[in-house]
C-alpha cells in the first residue's frame, strides 16, 4: 500500500484524509451562515440606534463656540419654551428669559405685544435636576442591592444546609429575575409608598429598584463565591480562623471581581427603568434640588426628577416637533454617557481587584 504524502495539501484530491462533502456539512455551513448574518444584522441595528442618538444628541449637547458644550442644557432645570414674533423678529426664549424679556420691554415703555405665541413645555432650559436624580437613584439602589444580595449569596453558599429548600430558594430567585419591571413598580407602590408611608420618595425608589435587580446580584455573587477554590477555605480553617474570618479574608477578596460584574449588569437595568420610578420616586417637574431641604431626613423622603422618566414624558405626553426632538435626543445621549461612566468605573474597579487578588 502506498504511503500518503503528508506534505500534500489537505484539499488535494490525492489526499485520502481530506474532508468529504456531506449533507450534514452543507446543513452546518448553512446554519453557520444564518447565524453570522443574524449577528451582523443585530450589530447593525444596534449601531444605527446608538449612532442616531449620538448624532442628533450631539447637536444639543455640543456647540461650535467656546466652551463647546451646552452648559445651559447641563446646568439648568427644564423650562417651557416660548416661541413668538416681536417687532418683526422671531424669538425663542425659555420661561425665565421670557418673563425677564417682558419686564424689560415694559420698563422700556414698549407697547408692542408678542405675536403668534406658542408654548412647548419641557423644551427649554436643561436637565440638571434629572441628572442628579438619576445618579442618586442608581447609586443608592445598587448600594442596597449589593449589601442585601451579597449577604444572601454568602448565606446560601457558605452557611445554608444544601438541600431541597435551598434549591427551591435559588429557583425562586431565578424566577424573580424574569418578572417585568412594571410588576416591581406596582409592588414598590403598594409596599413602600402606601403601606410603609414613604410616599413618592428616593427611599421608595431605592428599595424598589434594589429588589428588582436583587436576583441578578444574588445569582452572580453566588457563582463568584463558588468559583473560589475550596482549598482556600480549608487552609484558612486549618490555621484556626473562624468561619466568618475565612469568608471575609480568604473568600470575599477573590470573589469581589465577580460580584462587581453583577453590579455592572444591575446598573444597566436599574438606570433605564421607567415604570418602577414612575410609581415610587419620580416627579415630572420639581422646583428644588434634592439637597435643598431643612432636615437631613427630608433628603431621603422626597421625590426626584430622573432622565428615563423625563424622556418618557417629553416623547409621549406633549406634541412632537423639532424642539421636543432636540430635548429627547440630547437627554438620551447624556443618559447613555452617565450609564457608561458608572459602568466603566465598576469595570475599572473590578479589573484592579482582579489584578490584586490572583490565585
Amino acid at each position: 500500500m502506498q504511503t500518503p504524502n503528508l506534505t500534500m495539501s489537505p484539499e488535494s484530491p490525492d489526499n485520502p484524509f481530506r474532508a468529504r462533502p456531506s449533507r450534514a456539512k452543507y446543513y452546518e455551513s448553512a446554519i453557520l451562515g444564518l447565524m453570522r448574518v443574524a449577528t451582523y444584522v443585530i450589530l447593525l441595528c444596534g449601531a444605527a440606534i446608538i449612532g442616531t442618538i449620538v448624532v442628533k444628541g450631539a447637536a444639543t449637547l455640543f456647540q461650535s463656540s467656546f466652551p463647546f458644550v451646552n452648559v445651559t442644557f447641563l446646568s439648568e432645570a427644564p423650562e417651557t419654551l416660548h416661541i413668538f414674533e416681536y417687532e418683526g423678529r422671531k424669538m425663542e426664549l425659555g420661561d425665565r428669559a421670557y418673563r425677564d424679556f417682558l419686564r424689560s420691554e415694559a420698563a422700556r415703555g414698549s407697547t408692542a405685544k408678542p405675536v403668534g405665541e406658542q408654548s412647548i413645555v419641557y423644551s427649554a432650559g436643561g436637565i440638571f435636576p434629572n441628572i442628579v436624580g438619576t445618579i442618586l437613584l442608581v447609586v443608592g439602589s445598587m448600594a442596597i442591592a449589593l449589601v442585601l444580595g451579597v449577604s444572601s449569596a454568602i448565606y446560601l453558599n457558605e452557611y445554608a444546609q444544601q438541600g431541597r429548600w435551598v434549591n427551591f430558594i435559588r429557583l425562586a430567585v431565578l424566577n424573580l429575575a424574569g418578572v417585568p419591571s412594571i410588576v416591581f413598580g406596582l409592588f414598590g407602590f403598594g409596599m413602600f409608598v402606601i403601606f410603609l408611608g414613604w410616599k413618592t420618595s428616593l427611599m421608595a425608589g431605592w428599595f424598589t429598584l434594589a429588589f428588582m435587580v436583587l436576583p441578578v446580584v444574588i445569582t452572580a455573587s453566588e457563582e463568584a463565591l463558588k468559583a473560589v477554590p475550596r482549598s482556600f477555605r480549608e487552609g484558612s480553617l486549618a490555621l484556626g480562623a473562624t468561619k466568618w474570618q475565612t469568608i471575609r479574608k480568604a473568600v470575599l477578596p477573590f470573589a469581589l471581581p465577580g460580584i462587581l460584574t453583577s453590579s455592572i449588569l444591575g446598573i444597566a437595568r436599574v438606570a433605564g427603568e421607567t415604570a418602577p420610578i414612575m410609581f415610587t420616586a419620580a416627579y415630572v417637574i420639581r422646583d428644588r434640588l434634592p439637597w435643598d431641604v431643612e432636615r437631613v431626613a427630608d433628603f431621603f423622603f422626597q421625590g426626584v426628577m430622573a432622565l428615563p422618566y423625563h424622556i418618557y414624558v417629553v416623547s409621549t405626553k406633549i406634541p412632537q416637533n423639532e424642539h421636543t426632538e432636540r430635548i429627547q435626543y440630547g437627554t438620551a445621549l447624556v443618559f447613555l454617557l452617565i450609564v457608561a461612566a458608572i459602568a466603566t468605573s465598576s469595570i475599572l474597579l473590578r479589573n484592579r481587584l482582579r489584578r490584586a487578588n490572583k490565585w
